[in-house]
């Protein structure tokens, strides 16, 4: 079953194509990679998956989650199942500064004020934190900038929705903590726990470690897609080989042959 179905997605800016017709496809329970450098489409296409791109900016084509159209639809004015969860780059700045970790995962549940802090320190502790009743005490400025990923990735499994978008979620980390925040994802979205991932990036081994399906962009087009393996192997487009080969100069057995 698809999950999310993108079709035709074309983003403007004042005449200027910055997406050009850009369609992909992620499967319940799948992963998949839209790769590419930078300029090449791939953070437009989340922000319009999201519903989060700026008023200056015209989109057209189909973006339809769970079945229903949301491309014209704000994430402000979708219900909260077709909001799906995000996780950025930048975790510092996706967490408001002056409010405890505890209190911004608590925003939005309605169950009774115990259960509220039982299932904050619950998901806390899902995602690897050993004193989780510390984390949701401390700022967002009081954590590592790897425990503030976690805290950014507990945030967005607390969406509703089945689909994950994680934008470029490990650039900002040391090798460690890219890997453990690679294993939480692998671990929360799987055909076992029913949720989906759409991985936006341009490090080809991050992603390789971590989807199934791949989507090369090149200057807001799609040039390639397939499965991982299958790209990896053999790449045909030009912009995927150099990206592939790229990738292998500097991670070596990182990137599988």
């Amino acid at each position: 079953m698809t999950l999310l179905d993108v079709r035709g997605l074309r983003v403007e800016a004042a005449g200027t194509t910055l997406v050009d017709g850009v369609d992909l496809a992620v499967a319940a329970g799948r992963r998949t990679a839209v790769l590419g450098p930078s300029g090449s489409g791939k953070s437009l296409t989340a922000l319009a998956v999201l519903g989060l791109l700026p008023p200056a900016l015209r989109a057209r084509g189909s973006v339809r989650l769970d079945g229903v159209e949301v491309l014209a639809r704000p994430s402000a004015r979708r219900p909260a199942r077709l909001r799906p969860g995000a996780v950025r780059q930048d975790s510092s700045g996706a967490l408001h500064p002056l409010l405890p970790v505890g209190r911004q995962l608590a925003l939005g549940r309605r169950d009774p004020r115990g259960r509220t802090r039982a299932a904050v320190l619950q998901t806390l502790r899902t995602l690897g934190f050993t004193d989780p009743a510390a984390i949701a005490a401390a700022l967002p400025s009081e954590l590592s900038g790897g425990q503030r990923q976690r805290a950014c990735l507990a945030m967005a499994l607390a969406a509703p929705s089945a689909l994950l978008v994680a934008d470029e979620p490990t650039t900002a980390l040391d090798v460690v903590t890219q890997a453990g925040v690679v294993d939480l994802l692998r671990t929360h979205t799987s055909p076992a726990t029913g949720r989906s991932l759409l991985f936006v990036t341009h490090d080809i081994a991050v992603a390789a470690a971590l989807c199934d399906e791949v989507v090369v962009l090149d200057e807001g087009r799609v040039v390639e897609r397939g499965g991982f393996a299958a790209v990896l192997r053999a790449p045909r487009a030009e912009r995927t080989r150099a990206l592939v080969a790229a990738a292998r100069a500097v991670a070596g057995p990182r990137v599988p042959a």
